[in-house]
């Protein structure tokens, strides 16, 4: 009986270990099958990063060359060369490499030899060499372009040479070649989670994300092979020693599980670079490189295993799973007591923010109110200002009364003079000149209603909308206003305007009162002055233009200068100014988002700049 229960022990023993054992391998090769599919997926991911990176850095000089081909300097240097042609390419040449950030840019002519070159200046530069046996030259010059990945002759750098042909109609006369390395972006690969290279048409790594492998090769190469290498100086002779990489099987989606040896596996890297990898490979478009990507597999394994150790102790996981339904039954008692106080918080917070929203409305109210108020002041002020303007105006009309009349006086003398006369001329019968004496009088009447109807425009309130004004006319009506002040002064005023017609963006009545307001100043400020001098100017700078008035006054005193636009400021006397002419004019000025400014002239006297918008060609009319 003991010995069947002994018995009985050891086969339930023994189907327990065949149990877990089954469990285990099967959970095991299962992770690994799933694994390796997930892996697969992620280094195709990797390949398409590293193929488009890789693309798109060579893809930004792929058109170096050919457009070299449009420059006529290099054309001309290959067809009839020249000490200073030679010098203004390589000039050229070294200008297009700095900001590229080439290696280097040369032009070889038909028979291979270099002639330009962007590191002209240095004393191991290309130019002279015979680079005719390097076969981007004979690619280039067989095929119309070349690709080719290889070390300097000259100084040992390796890099990536793109040429093409530089042809003049027919005639191909010579290559242009541009040296572009690509280390930044090798660089770049050495932070990745898993090494990748880029071998070329011999297998010859050129790339790498790991410093020992570059010039390494994929496969053995033979005595032949080594020796057209050596004559080419495509790795100008560089031991290339093989990769030391051992496949162990290939999987049905072409990549390969391979086991890499580094003697060198305990230096510092951001990834193992010995072990078992899962190594794809794909081409790069356009070249004949392949680009690999090797995933390690020591975490899936390492996965796998613990999975498979997971699956063998199934019973522990029957007990966590009832402390996970007790802890459970807890967690909803004790979210249900949350629950139940969020409740209360919620219904709190809701009868505050219904006080809240009471108070809210009575001061979105008050704010309504407040902004009506404000609205209605603004109005006010607007009004107020056209009245100061339209008031500002009048004063100014009322300073040149005296002038008016004398100007109108003269012409009334005249026509009772006149009119006198044709009628004695007319009793004589001498119709001839009784007509002449009507057409001056005809001549007169338009003078007077001329100077009438400007007073009228002038003094009439404007609406003060924007829109194309002729800066030309708008002076000119401005000087006929001040005609009489100006003769009684003895003043021409030199005036400096561009010759294609200005066109401001203003109100031209508004505009008109500046002017008149700052010319007048010009003239007081000369009053008695034995030399006066008035001169008015503009010119345009971009979209704005500045109308000066100079004066040769006694300038602006430095008190003066700190009010100068501040309204009833004025160094006038109380019966000839009330100190609003320039506060007006800076006011209007800004109203068309123009300034006023008054300052000094290095020569003596003041003087005044308008800057106002210049109307486009979009500009109403």
């Amino acid at each position: 009986m003991a010995a069947k229960q002994k018995r009985s022990r050891l086969l339930a023993l023994f189907a327990f270990v065949l149990l877990v054992g089954a469990a285990g391998v099967t959970t095991y090769r299962a992770s690994i099958t799933a694994g390796t599919a997930e892996l697969e997926a992620t280094g195709r991911h990797r390949l398409d990063l590293y193929v488009a990176s890789l693309e798109r850095e060579i893809d930004k000089y792929a058109y170096f060359p050919t457009t070299l081909g449009l420059e006529r300097d290099v054309l001309a240097l290959l067809e009839a060369p020249s000490a200073t042609r030679a010098e203004a390419v390589n000039r050229y040449l070294e200008r297009l490499s700095e900001r590229a950030g080439t290696f280097s840019i040369y032009i070889l002519d038909s028979a291979g030899r270099v002639v330009a070159s962007s590191n002209w200046r240095r004393p191991d530069n290309f130019i002279g060499e015979d680079l005719s046996f390097r076969p981007y030259f004979r690619q280039a010059m067989t095929q119309g372009s070349g690709r080719f990945f290889g070390i300097g002759t000259t100084r040992g750098e390796p890099g990536y040479y793109l040429s093409s042909a530089l042809v003049d109609g027919a005639q191909t006369l010579g290559v242009a070649v541009v040296k572009v390395g690509l280390d930044q972006l090798e660089n770049s690969w050495t932070t990745a989670e898993a090494p990748a290279l880029v071998s070329d048409e011999n297998g010859v790594v050129i790339l790498t994300s790991v410093p020992e492998w570059k010039f390494t090769t994929l496969r053995p190469l033979d005595e032949a092979a080594r020796n057209a290498l050596d004559r080419s100086l495509q790795y100008n002779r560089r031991t290339l020693r093989p990769l030391a990489m051992r496949t162990l099987a290939t999987l049905a989606g072409g990549a390969q599980q391979v086991r890499l040896s580094d003697p060198d596996a305990h230096a510092p890297s951001a990834f193992p670079r010995a072990g078992v990898y899962l190594a794809q490979s794909r081409p790069l478009p356009g070249t004949p490189w392949q680009v690999t990507v090797f995933s390690p597999q020591r975490e899936l394994r390492a996965m796998a295993a613990n999975r498979a150790a997971l699956a063998g102790v199934g019973a522990a996981f029957l007990f966590l799973l009832g402390l996970m339904l007790e802890q459970r039954r807890r967690h909803l008692r004790d979210r249900l007591a949350a629950q139940a106080a969020l409740q209360r918080a919620h219904d709190e917070l809701e009868r505050k923010v219904v006080e809240r929203t009471t108070d809210l409305s009575s001061a979105n109210a008050l704010l309504q109110r407040e902004v009506l108020d404000r609205t209605a002041a603004e109005r006010t002020l607007r009004a107020a200002q056209d009245e100061l303007v339209q008031a500002g105006k009048l004063a100014v009309i009322g300073q040149m009364a005296a002038g008016i009349a004398h100007e109108l006086n003269q012409p009334l003398a005249a026509l009772r003079t006149l009119s006198g006369n044709a009628r004695k001329f007319l009793a004589r019968g001498m119709q001839d000149t009784a007509s002449a004496n009507l057409e001056r009088i005809d001549e007169l009447v338009d003078r007077m209603g001329q100077l009438t109807a400007q007073l009228k425009s002038f003094a009439r309130k404007s609406s003060g909308q924007p829109r194309a004004v002729l800066l030309r006319r708008a002076l000119d009506n401005a000087l006929f206003l001040l005609e009489q002040r100006l003769r009684q002064a003895h003043i021409v005023p030199c005036i400096d305007l561009p010759q294609d017609a200005v066109q401001l963006w203003c109100d031209p009545n508004r505009l008109e009162q500046i002017l008149v307001n700052l010319v007048s100043n010009a003239l007081d400020a000369m009053e008695g002055s034995q030399e006066p001098f008035l001169e008015i100017g503009a010119r345009l700078r971009e979209h704005r233009a500045e109308i000066w008035v100079r004066d040769r006054g006694p300038g602006i005193s430095a008190d003066a200068a700190a009010h100068l636009f501040e309204p009833f400021f004025t160094t006038k006397d109380a019966v000839n100014g009330l100190g609003l002419g320039l506060a007006i004019s800076a006011g209007i000025a800004a109203d068309f988002n123009g300034s006023l400014a008054g300052a000094n002239h290095p020569d003596g006297g003041a003087v005044f700049t308008l800057t106002l918008p210049i109307c486009e060609t979009t500009c109403a009319t």
